[in-house]
Protein backbone atom coordinates (compact mmCIF):
# COMPACT_ATOMS: atom_id res chain seq x y z
CA UNK A 1 0.00 0.00 0.00
CA UNK A 2 2.74 2.57 0.71
CA UNK A 3 4.72 1.70 -2.44
CA UNK A 4 1.82 2.35 -4.27
CA UNK A 5 0.96 5.35 -2.39
CA UNK A 6 4.40 7.00 -3.34
CA UNK A 7 4.47 5.58 -6.97
CA UNK A 8 1.01 8.02 -6.96
CA UNK A 9 2.66 10.54 -5.46
CA UNK A 10 5.51 10.64 -7.98
CA UNK A 11 3.31 10.52 -10.84
CA UNK A 12 1.39 13.19 -9.70
CA UNK A 13 4.50 15.41 -9.41
CA UNK A 14 5.81 14.53 -13.25
CA UNK A 15 2.11 15.72 -14.37
CA UNK A 16 2.21 19.23 -12.13
CA UNK A 17 5.72 19.48 -13.57
CA UNK A 18 4.96 19.06 -17.51
CA UNK A 19 1.45 20.88 -17.20
CA UNK A 20 3.64 23.82 -15.93
CA UNK A 21 6.37 23.32 -18.74
CA UNK A 22 3.64 23.34 -21.14
CA UNK A 23 1.99 26.44 -19.76
CA UNK A 24 5.21 28.39 -20.21
CA UNK A 25 5.56 27.90 -23.65
CA UNK A 26 1.69 28.27 -24.82
CA UNK A 27 0.96 31.25 -22.99
CA UNK A 28 0.56 34.07 -24.43
CA UNK A 29 3.83 36.69 -24.48
CA UNK A 30 3.60 40.13 -24.50
CA UNK A 31 4.63 42.18 -27.35
CA UNK A 32 8.24 43.49 -27.34
CA UNK A 33 8.78 47.14 -27.68
CA UNK A 34 12.29 49.79 -27.76
CA UNK A 35 13.25 50.98 -25.01
CA UNK A 36 13.12 54.41 -26.70
CA UNK A 37 9.08 53.63 -26.91
CA UNK A 38 9.00 53.11 -23.75
CA UNK A 39 11.14 56.67 -22.99
CA UNK A 40 8.38 58.32 -25.21
CA UNK A 41 4.96 56.83 -23.55
CA UNK A 42 6.79 58.02 -20.02
CA UNK A 43 7.06 61.77 -21.47
CA UNK A 44 3.86 61.52 -23.10
CA UNK A 45 2.58 60.58 -19.44
CA UNK A 46 0.66 57.32 -20.94
CA UNK A 47 2.33 54.53 -18.48
CA UNK A 48 0.10 53.47 -15.51
CA UNK A 49 2.04 50.40 -14.75
CA UNK A 50 5.48 48.78 -14.65
CA UNK A 51 6.51 45.62 -13.36
CA UNK A 52 10.13 45.32 -12.86
CA UNK A 53 11.20 41.44 -13.67
CA UNK A 54 14.42 40.35 -13.63
CA UNK A 55 15.42 40.74 -17.23
CA UNK A 56 12.22 42.83 -18.51
CA UNK A 57 9.97 45.33 -17.75
CA UNK A 58 6.64 45.07 -18.37
CA UNK A 59 4.87 48.27 -19.35
CA UNK A 60 1.12 49.04 -19.25
CA UNK A 61 -0.39 52.10 -20.75
CA UNK A 62 -3.27 53.85 -19.69
CA UNK A 63 -5.48 52.83 -22.82
CA UNK A 64 -4.65 48.87 -21.50
CA UNK A 65 -1.87 48.11 -23.90
CA UNK A 66 0.68 46.58 -22.54
CA UNK A 67 4.79 45.37 -23.58
CA UNK A 68 7.80 44.65 -22.46
CA UNK A 69 11.56 46.22 -22.54
CA UNK A 70 14.33 45.35 -21.70
CA UNK A 71 15.28 46.24 -18.10
CA UNK A 72 18.30 48.64 -17.71
CA UNK A 73 18.65 48.04 -14.20
CA UNK A 74 19.14 51.77 -13.75
CA UNK A 75 18.60 53.04 -10.10
CA UNK A 76 17.27 56.41 -10.85
CA UNK A 77 14.52 55.05 -13.49
CA UNK A 78 12.19 53.83 -10.52
CA UNK A 79 12.50 57.65 -8.93
CA UNK A 80 11.47 58.94 -12.21
CA UNK A 81 8.39 56.65 -12.38
CA UNK A 82 7.20 57.63 -8.49
CA UNK A 83 7.50 61.15 -9.56
CA UNK A 84 4.87 60.67 -12.42
CA UNK A 85 2.56 58.23 -10.05
CA UNK A 86 3.24 55.13 -11.72
CA UNK A 87 2.31 52.07 -9.91
CA UNK A 88 5.54 49.94 -9.58
CA UNK A 89 5.88 46.23 -8.76
CA UNK A 90 8.43 43.54 -8.49
CA UNK A 91 7.49 39.90 -9.37
CA UNK A 92 9.36 37.00 -10.92
CA UNK A 93 8.71 36.22 -14.85
CA UNK A 94 6.78 32.31 -15.08
CA UNK A 95 10.39 31.89 -16.46
CA UNK A 96 11.94 32.18 -13.00
CA UNK A 97 9.25 30.97 -11.42
CA UNK A 98 8.78 27.58 -13.02
CA UNK A 99 13.02 27.06 -12.61
CA UNK A 100 12.42 27.99 -8.64
CA UNK A 101 9.53 24.92 -8.69
CA UNK A 102 11.51 22.69 -10.58
CA UNK A 103 14.79 23.57 -8.45
CA UNK A 104 12.22 22.79 -5.41
CA UNK A 105 11.56 19.83 -6.94
CA UNK A 106 15.11 18.56 -7.41
CA UNK A 107 15.74 19.06 -3.70
CA UNK A 108 13.38 17.37 -2.37
CA UNK A 109 13.84 14.50 -4.55
CA UNK A 110 17.64 14.68 -3.57
CA UNK A 111 17.07 15.20 0.22
CA UNK A 112 14.21 12.40 -0.23
CA UNK A 113 16.83 10.10 -1.68
CA UNK A 114 19.60 10.39 1.08
CA UNK A 115 16.15 11.05 4.20
CA UNK A 116 15.10 7.45 2.84
CA UNK A 117 18.87 5.76 2.80
CA UNK A 118 19.32 7.37 6.40
CA UNK A 119 16.49 5.66 7.58
CA UNK A 120 17.22 2.42 5.49
CA UNK A 121 20.43 2.54 7.35
CA UNK A 122 19.36 3.13 10.92
CA UNK A 123 16.36 1.58 10.69
CA UNK A 124 14.40 0.19 13.88
CA UNK A 125 14.46 -2.97 12.02
CA UNK A 126 18.05 -3.55 11.50
CA UNK A 127 17.80 -5.46 15.09
CA UNK A 128 15.17 -7.90 15.21
CA UNK A 129 14.06 -9.71 18.47
CA UNK A 130 13.60 -12.96 18.32
CA UNK A 131 11.23 -14.35 20.50
CA UNK A 132 11.57 -17.83 20.16
CA UNK A 133 14.70 -19.44 18.43
CA UNK A 134 12.94 -23.24 17.45
CA UNK A 135 16.73 -24.28 19.21
CA UNK A 136 17.70 -25.68 22.84
CA UNK A 137 20.46 -27.47 24.38
CA UNK A 138 18.80 -30.61 23.08
CA UNK A 139 20.03 -29.17 19.51
CA UNK A 140 23.73 -29.03 20.38
CA UNK A 141 26.25 -31.75 20.43
CA UNK A 142 28.38 -31.61 23.70
CA UNK A 143 29.78 -28.45 24.81
CA UNK A 144 28.31 -30.08 28.51
CA UNK A 145 30.41 -27.80 30.27
CA UNK A 146 29.15 -24.59 28.35
CA UNK A 147 26.02 -25.19 28.50
CA UNK A 148 26.40 -26.00 32.45
CA UNK A 149 28.00 -22.68 32.81
CA UNK A 150 25.36 -20.74 30.60
CA UNK A 151 22.47 -22.00 32.38
CA UNK A 152 23.53 -20.65 35.50
CA UNK A 153 24.23 -16.76 33.84
CA UNK A 154 20.60 -17.52 32.54
CA UNK A 155 18.85 -18.11 35.69
CA UNK A 156 21.33 -14.85 37.45
CA UNK A 157 19.24 -12.91 34.45
CA UNK A 158 16.39 -13.91 35.21
CA UNK A 159 16.44 -13.93 38.98
CA UNK A 160 18.57 -11.62 39.81
CA UNK A 161 17.21 -10.01 43.31
CA UNK A 162 17.85 -13.41 44.76
CA UNK A 163 21.89 -13.32 43.52
CA UNK A 164 22.10 -10.07 44.36
CA UNK A 165 21.68 -11.32 48.34
CA UNK A 166 24.25 -13.30 47.85
CA UNK A 167 26.18 -10.80 46.30
CA UNK A 168 26.73 -11.86 42.87
CA UNK A 169 26.64 -9.97 39.56
CA UNK A 170 25.61 -11.42 35.99
CA UNK A 171 28.37 -11.01 33.48
CA UNK A 172 28.12 -8.24 31.38
CA UNK A 173 29.05 -10.58 28.39
CA UNK A 174 30.35 -13.91 27.04
CA UNK A 175 33.29 -14.30 24.52
CA UNK A 176 32.79 -17.40 22.36
CA UNK A 177 35.87 -18.32 20.69
CA UNK A 178 36.33 -20.69 17.76
CA UNK A 179 37.11 -21.90 14.48
CA UNK A 180 34.02 -21.20 12.27
CA UNK A 181 31.84 -24.13 11.71
CA UNK A 182 32.23 -25.26 15.71
CA UNK A 183 28.19 -24.01 16.44
CA UNK A 184 28.83 -20.67 18.06
CA UNK A 185 25.69 -19.10 16.46
CA UNK A 186 23.72 -22.40 17.29
CA UNK A 187 24.34 -22.37 21.07
CA UNK A 188 23.69 -18.50 21.04
CA UNK A 189 19.84 -19.12 19.66
CA UNK A 190 19.77 -22.98 21.78
CA UNK A 191 20.64 -20.67 24.62
CA UNK A 192 18.12 -18.24 24.55
CA UNK A 193 15.47 -21.10 23.52
CA UNK A 194 16.97 -22.98 26.67
CA UNK A 195 16.07 -20.04 28.78
CA UNK A 196 13.17 -18.87 27.03
CA UNK A 197 14.47 -15.27 26.55
CA UNK A 198 14.46 -12.38 23.70
CA UNK A 199 17.23 -13.51 21.44
CA UNK A 200 18.27 -9.84 19.25
CA UNK A 201 20.99 -11.37 16.66
CA UNK A 202 23.90 -9.15 15.02
CA UNK A 203 26.59 -9.58 13.13
CA UNK A 204 29.18 -7.09 12.21
CA UNK A 205 28.33 -6.93 8.67
CA UNK A 206 24.97 -4.92 9.92
CA UNK A 207 27.12 -2.36 11.38
CA UNK A 208 28.97 -1.52 8.45
CA UNK A 209 27.59 1.98 6.25
CA UNK A 210 29.19 4.23 3.28
CA UNK A 211 28.30 6.98 5.73
CA UNK A 212 30.04 7.79 8.77
CA UNK A 213 28.69 7.97 12.37
CA UNK A 214 26.12 5.79 11.14
CA UNK A 215 27.86 2.27 13.10
CA UNK A 216 28.32 4.45 16.38
CA UNK A 217 24.71 5.31 16.00
CA UNK A 218 23.73 1.42 14.93
CA UNK A 219 25.00 0.10 18.31
CA UNK A 220 23.27 2.49 20.27
CA UNK A 221 19.93 1.65 18.81
CA UNK A 222 20.81 -2.09 19.48
CA UNK A 223 21.28 -1.47 22.89
CA UNK A 224 18.26 0.54 23.07
CA UNK A 225 15.69 -2.13 22.11
CA UNK A 226 17.72 -4.43 23.81
CA UNK A 227 16.86 -2.38 27.01
CA UNK A 228 13.22 -2.43 25.75
CA UNK A 229 13.17 -6.28 25.62
CA UNK A 230 15.40 -6.96 28.87
CA UNK A 231 15.61 -10.17 29.63
CA UNK A 232 17.49 -10.72 26.51
CA UNK A 233 20.41 -11.94 24.86
CA UNK A 234 22.37 -9.89 22.31
CA UNK A 235 24.58 -12.00 19.99
CA UNK A 236 27.31 -10.06 17.65
CA UNK A 237 28.45 -12.34 15.72
CA UNK A 238 31.84 -12.16 13.79
CA UNK A 239 32.90 -10.06 16.47
CA UNK A 240 36.05 -9.29 15.67
CA UNK A 241 35.15 -7.37 12.56
CA UNK A 242 33.62 -4.40 14.54
CA UNK A 243 35.71 -4.76 18.10
CA UNK A 244 39.43 -4.60 16.71
CA UNK A 245 42.31 -2.94 18.07
CA UNK A 246 42.14 0.75 17.80
CA UNK A 247 44.55 2.18 15.10
CA UNK A 248 44.85 6.22 15.32
CA UNK A 249 46.32 6.31 12.06
CA UNK A 250 43.53 8.64 10.74
CA UNK A 251 42.10 6.57 7.95
CA UNK A 252 38.16 7.18 7.62
CA UNK A 253 38.02 3.23 7.56
CA UNK A 254 39.56 3.23 11.12
CA UNK A 255 38.59 6.17 12.72
CA UNK A 256 34.82 4.81 11.84
CA UNK A 257 36.39 1.45 14.10
CA UNK A 258 37.40 3.46 16.95
CA UNK A 259 33.76 5.04 16.95
CA UNK A 260 32.54 1.82 16.82
CA UNK A 261 34.58 0.09 19.93
CA UNK A 262 34.16 3.45 21.86
CA UNK A 263 30.31 3.17 21.04
CA UNK A 264 30.38 -0.47 22.53
CA UNK A 265 32.65 0.57 25.81
CA UNK A 266 30.31 3.10 26.88
CA UNK A 267 27.00 1.16 26.32
CA UNK A 268 28.96 -2.36 28.23
CA UNK A 269 29.89 0.76 30.96
CA UNK A 270 26.07 1.51 31.15
CA UNK A 271 25.09 -1.69 32.09
CA UNK A 272 23.65 -2.41 35.57
CA UNK A 273 23.72 -5.50 37.31
CA UNK A 274 19.16 -5.45 36.90
CA UNK A 275 19.02 -4.89 33.41
CA UNK A 276 19.23 -8.09 32.36
CA UNK A 277 21.44 -7.83 29.25
CA UNK A 278 23.68 -10.88 27.96
CA UNK A 279 25.85 -9.39 25.54
CA UNK A 280 27.21 -12.89 23.63
CA UNK A 281 29.95 -12.53 21.22
CA UNK A 282 31.16 -15.02 19.31
CA UNK A 283 34.97 -14.25 17.44
CA UNK A 284 37.67 -16.31 15.25
CA UNK A 285 40.03 -14.84 17.17
CA UNK A 286 40.63 -13.04 21.01
CA UNK A 287 44.00 -11.63 19.86
CA UNK A 288 42.70 -9.20 17.61
CA UNK A 289 40.07 -8.12 19.67
CA UNK A 290 40.69 -4.48 21.28
CA UNK A 291 41.64 -5.12 25.09
CA UNK A 292 39.75 -2.39 26.51
CA UNK A 293 36.67 -4.09 25.23
CA UNK A 294 37.56 -7.63 26.48
CA UNK A 295 38.84 -6.54 29.77
CA UNK A 296 37.07 -8.03 33.03
CA UNK A 297 34.18 -5.58 34.11
CA UNK A 298 33.05 -5.95 30.55
CA UNK A 299 33.48 -9.75 29.17
CA UNK A 300 33.82 -11.61 32.24
CA UNK A 301 33.88 -14.95 30.85
CA UNK A 302 35.60 -16.58 27.94
CA UNK A 303 34.70 -19.54 26.53
CA UNK A 304 36.47 -21.87 23.75
CA UNK A 305 34.72 -23.74 21.36
CA UNK A 306 37.27 -26.22 20.34
CA UNK A 307 36.97 -28.63 17.39
CA UNK A 308 34.44 -31.81 17.35
CA UNK A 309 36.73 -34.92 19.80
CA UNK A 310 35.69 -38.21 18.94
CA UNK A 311 33.01 -38.93 20.66
CA UNK A 312 31.14 -35.28 19.80
CA UNK A 313 31.82 -36.27 15.77
CA UNK A 314 30.21 -39.73 16.90
CA UNK A 315 27.73 -38.05 17.82
CA UNK A 316 27.26 -35.13 15.27
CA UNK A 317 27.88 -37.92 12.26
CA UNK A 318 24.70 -39.73 14.35
CA UNK A 319 22.76 -36.79 13.72
CA UNK A 320 23.28 -35.89 10.11
CA UNK A 321 22.72 -39.42 9.37
CA UNK A 322 19.22 -39.10 10.34
CA UNK A 323 16.25 -39.25 7.40
CA UNK A 324 19.23 -40.39 4.94
CA UNK A 325 20.06 -43.18 3.39
CA UNK A 326 23.15 -45.06 3.72
CA UNK A 327 24.90 -48.90 2.96
CA UNK A 328 25.81 -50.98 5.27
CA UNK A 329 29.74 -50.05 5.74
CA UNK A 330 28.21 -46.55 6.82
CA UNK A 331 28.04 -46.19 10.98
CA UNK A 332 28.35 -43.30 13.02
CA UNK A 333 31.73 -44.24 13.99
CA UNK A 334 33.71 -45.31 11.21
CA UNK A 335 32.54 -41.69 9.95
CA UNK A 336 33.84 -40.44 12.99
CA UNK A 337 36.90 -41.68 12.60
CA UNK A 338 37.42 -40.24 9.15
CA UNK A 339 36.26 -37.03 10.35
CA UNK A 340 39.10 -36.34 12.48
CA UNK A 341 39.92 -32.42 12.99
CA UNK A 342 36.97 -31.46 11.15
CA UNK A 343 34.55 -28.69 12.35
CA UNK A 344 30.56 -29.92 12.74
CA UNK A 345 29.79 -27.52 9.79
CA UNK A 346 32.60 -30.09 7.33
CA UNK A 347 31.01 -32.78 8.60
CA UNK A 348 27.30 -32.13 7.91
CA UNK A 349 28.23 -30.82 4.56
CA UNK A 350 30.65 -33.88 3.60
CA UNK A 351 27.55 -36.33 4.59
CA UNK A 352 25.31 -34.08 2.33
CA UNK A 353 27.84 -34.09 -0.50
CA UNK A 354 27.61 -38.22 0.26
CA UNK A 355 24.10 -38.27 -0.30
CA UNK A 356 24.25 -35.84 -3.51
CA UNK A 357 26.68 -38.31 -5.41
CA UNK A 358 24.94 -41.11 -4.87
CA UNK A 359 21.31 -39.27 -6.29
CA UNK A 360 23.65 -38.16 -9.60
CA UNK A 361 24.60 -41.80 -9.66
CA UNK A 362 20.91 -43.44 -9.28
CA UNK A 363 21.62 -44.96 -6.29
CA UNK A 364 19.28 -44.29 -3.16
CA UNK A 365 21.86 -45.27 -0.83
CA UNK A 366 25.50 -43.77 -0.24
CA UNK A 367 28.54 -45.74 0.91
CA UNK A 368 31.69 -44.88 2.97
CA UNK A 369 32.82 -44.62 -0.93
CA UNK A 370 30.76 -41.81 -1.57
CA UNK A 371 31.86 -40.24 1.81
CA UNK A 372 35.53 -40.18 0.56
CA UNK A 373 35.06 -38.57 -2.92
CA UNK A 374 33.35 -35.93 -1.26
CA UNK A 375 35.83 -35.80 1.39
CA UNK A 376 38.37 -35.11 -2.25
CA UNK A 377 35.91 -32.09 -2.91
CA UNK A 378 35.97 -30.12 0.09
Amino acid sequence: MKAKLRINIFLILIILLAVAAAAMFLMPQAEKASYSKFQADLKAEQVSAVDFQEDVLEVSLKDGTKYTVPNPDSPLLKEQLLLQDVKISDSKSFEETLSLVFDAAFYLFFFGIIFVAFRKFISPNTFKVVRKTGVTFKDVIGMNQLKKDMLQIIDIMQHPAEYAKKGIRMPKGVLLEGAPGNGKTLFARALAGEGKINFIPAKATDFESMFMAIGPLKVKLLFKKARRHAPCIVFIDEFDGIGTKRNYSGSAIETENTRIVTALLNELDGFTPNQGILVLAATNSRKALDEALIRAGRFDAKYEVPFPDFEMRKELAARFLEAKHYEDDISAESLARQFDGFCAAQIESVINKAALIAGQQNRECFSLGDIKAALKEI
